[in-house]
């Protein structure tokens, strides 16, 4: 076998693993699901995990990170549809709270995340994921004047601190209004910035 094809090889075999371990921790939890269950699941040895992930912890880390990842490119997407930079902030926020509502997103970045990191660790993920992204439409929208000048990073944390709050909230929600009555809500907080 060449180089190349097991470098293709250990690849796929870690997109395996990434995608086995996902479906798993986001159907039962992290905390339910043990390594036996991953390496069936993905048709690999133990050691062929350990080769790509030094222990449970890093799967799951490499999961959370793929999984903001893609919350990340719903938001930008969904951002980048709108013209105005305004429009873009409030498409972007309204696509978070939306895309969070996903039960394995849920499940992953918001419930177990948190709980098996730590909340330092998995703070540092979420800034580097998307805090630092809503941090610079915030500057742009102080700059352009449409938000009225005020330190950037507390109203950064208060406003990605409510919107995982609500994203938590619909986790647990039972009705089907509330997904709508909290796209309101948001909307009616973030009106409430603009600089008249």
């Amino acid at each position: 076998m060449t180089n190349g094809a097991r470098a293709q090889q250990r690849e796929q075999t870690r997109r395996t693993l990434l995608r086995e371990s996902r479906r798993l921790f986001a159907s039962k939890g992290y905390g339910a699901v043990g390594l036996s269950e991953i390496v069936a699941a993905a048709g690999v040895t133990k050691g062929a995990l350990y080769h790509h992930f030094g222990s449970k912890t890093d799967l799951f880390r490499a999961v959370l990170e793929e999984v903001q990842q893609e919350v990340g490119r719903t938001v930008a997407t969904t951002a980048d549809a709108e013209d105005d930079p305004w429009a873009q902030f409030t498409a972007g926020c309204q696509a978070f709270l939306t895309a969070s509502t996903d039960p394995e997103v849920q499940r992953i970045m918001l419930v177990d995340g948190p709980a098996v990191l730590g909340w330092s660790e998995w703070r540092a993920l979420d800034e580097e994921a998307s805090a630092r992204h809503l941090a610079q439409a915030i500057s742009g929208l102080i700059e352009s004047g449409a938000i009225a000048p005020q330190p950037v990073a507390p109203l950064t944390h208060l406003l990605s601190g409510a919107m995982n709050e609500a994203a938590l909230w619909l986790a647990g929600s039972e009705s089907p209004n509330d997904l709508a009555d909290a796209r309101a809500a948001l909307s009616r907080m973030l009106e409430a910035l603009r600089a008249r």
